[in-house]
């Protein structure tokens, strides 16, 4: 049975209900969250607040089986308190990562264990409510096969490409022919608490809390996959901007082309220097008489995916290695851009495209030396991310988590 705090906490969230005690709760739960364990003392001390009056919260988060006592602790000299901390498996979040072609699905516990994760679950993404439901369907099934009790699950957190304004429930660019928030659809068919978010945000928060950042607070991700997107970090927040829409970056005007992106728009950085751009470049000389080991594979060019053009120029096949270092230099000169802006501590590339590794970043690192101003870029860092793939379905989740919770405060 899921717990009274947690019932309170959704309706607080909806209908601005306020429940005693509940502020401080979160509180303790987010301490426990980011650092295990605790004394009833170093709560008090933590949040300036009373030991009867913490010993009173911590209690009832125990009558709601969220916490539990873990014992004395080693570390103290003469009378040893009690340590208390999160029950890992007291309740569940899940989190879903809605590709072009695939679907990804994990659900971690309290503890941020992951219980359970499916990748690369066939899906083909439309713009219907067909393909909605079929995403209904598929996270239905994969409760299904758990023997986790359901109102345990505390919240589903679903990641689309494009606009999404989480705090309301709305999509801009997938499934916005409803007059509601997409997110009741969603909840109304599972029956949990549903919440969307950019998939390029849960990646980036994923990212930012694997253990890349060391004491990095301002730090980007750029997310290199059939677009481009960005998260930005900012005094160790994420950054969402007015309406949740920040990090627009593959939609930034540079080139002067006559190339029609998928915004409607020209010269967007995506239309030569994403995973599409990618595609359309190799397919383009293929088309015009280039060879590659591609084209023994590939009847149609028009079946070429990204994993192929990477798996090829890693062969050392010339004509996707070129086309690799072309798309490299143009990513390079928009991320010159966002260093002249931003002057980040780091920005890790991720994302499909990122698997490239050397073939993209020696000319994209090029590039930035090339554009960017060079008493600024001194300071930032740039590495690749080699986990992109298994990660945005955990940042869901995380997210999911940690704003519950609190954490993200």
């Amino acid at each position: 049975m899921t717990s009274n705090f947690f019932k309170h906490i959704h309706e607080a969230n909806k209908n601005g209900v306020a429940y005693k005690n509940i502020r401080l709760k979160k509180k303790i739960l987010a301490y426990f969250a980011t650092r295990e364990t605790a004394t009833i003392a170093e709560l008090s001390k933590e949040f300036n607040i009373s030991i009867p009056k913490i010993n009173e919260s911590v209690t009832e988060l125990i009558q709601d089986e969220l916490v539990k006592d873990y014992g004395k602790t080693t570390s103290a000299v003469g009378r040893k308190p009690n340590t208390y901390g999160l029950v890992a498996n007291a309740a569940y979040f899940i989190g879903v990562q809605v590709g072009v072609d695939n679907l990804s699905i994990s659900m971690i516990n309290m503890k941020k264990d992951i219980v359970s994760q499916k990748d690369n679950i066939l899906y083909s993404l439309q713009n219907n409510e067909e393909s909605l439901l079929d995403i209904c369907k598929e996270i239905n099934e994969f409760i299904s096969k758990h023997s986790i009790v359901k109102e345990k699950i505390l919240g589903v957190g679903i990641n689309l490409t494009g606009r999404i304004n989480y705090r309301t429930g709305y999509s801009y660019s997938y499934f916005n022919f409803y007059e509601n928030p997409l997110s009741e659809l969603f909840e109304q068919n599972l029956g949990i608490p549903t919440f969307l978010e950019n998939d390029t945000k849960a990646l980036s928060y994923a990212e930012f809390n694997s253990g890349t950042l060391a004491d990095e607070k301002d730090a980007l991700f750029v997310n290199v996959d059939n677009g481009i997107g960005l998260g930005i970090l900012i005094d160790g927040k994420l950054y969402y901007g007015k309406s949740g829409f920040s990090g627009e970056f593959g939609h930034i005007s540079i080139f002067d082309n006559d190339i029609i992106c998928k915004c409607g728009k020209k010269g967007c950085l995506e239309t030569e220097a994403s995973g599409y751009a990618l595609i359309r470049r190799v397919t383009d000389e293929i088309n015009n008489g280039a060879t590659s080991i591609l084209t023994k594979k590939f009847k149609k060019t028009e079946d070429i995916k990204l994993n192929d053009i990477i798996s090829a120029a890693k062969k050392d096949d010339n004509l996707c290695i070129e086309s690799i270092n072309y798309i490299g230099d143009k990513l390079g000169r928009g991320i010159a851009s966002l260093i002249n802006i931003f002057n980040p501590e780091l920005i890790i590339i991720g994302g499909v495209v990122a698997k490239c590794e050397e073939y993209l970043s020696l000319p994209l690192k090029n590039a930035v030396n090339k554009y960017s101003l060079s008493s600024v870029n001194r300071d930032t860092k740039i590495i690749l991310s080699s986990k992109s793939d298994n990660l945005a379905s955990y940042g869901a989740c995380l997210l999911l988590r940690d704003r519950l919770l609190n954490v993200t405060d």
